[in-house]
């Protein structure tokens, strides 16, 4: 569900490196999801991804700021929408109404799909051109 292939790749070696990283944590939440592990070690899971995630997203967001990316204002928008997603999402899992379901891991796939292969993809030619990865 969650494996990583060339088409992800934006070509600067920071991002692809932990574009894979999330792919392997979304794969490590999917695969504790299958083998229903419990509802502890799911939230641990998620909480290292989102972890991640978020500094991930500072790490693009900052090369964007140095490059003077015209767009920033929009990614760094997706950037905060998922991010509060998946807050809400964990939120609701602590308070036991969430599950870490289907849902979710589909949500997550379509959304790394959709942010890297389109708006990273946007922003690879800028940050190259601007020399600053």
């Amino acid at each position: 569900m969650f494996k990583w292939n060339t088409a992800y790749s934006v070509g600067i070696g920071s991002i692809d490196a932990q574009h894979q990283n999330l792919f392997a944590m979304a794969r490590e939440l999917h695969a504790a999801m299958a083998a229903g592990q419990g509802k502890a070690q799911l939230a641990r899971t998620l909480d290292r991804l989102v972890q991640y995630t978020s500094s991930h997203f500072a790490h693009e967001e900052r090369l964007m700021r140095l490059a003077d990316y015209p767009d920033i204002a929009a990614h760094t928008a997706e950037h905060k929408a998922l991010t509060q997603k998946v807050l809400d999402f964990q939120k609701e899992l602590a308070a036991g109404r969430a599950t870490i379901s289907v849902q979710l891991l589909q949500f997550l796939r379509s959304w790394l799909d959709h942010h890297i292969q389109h708006s990273d993809q946007a922003y690879a030619p800028h940050l190259k051109t601007a020399k600053v990865v």
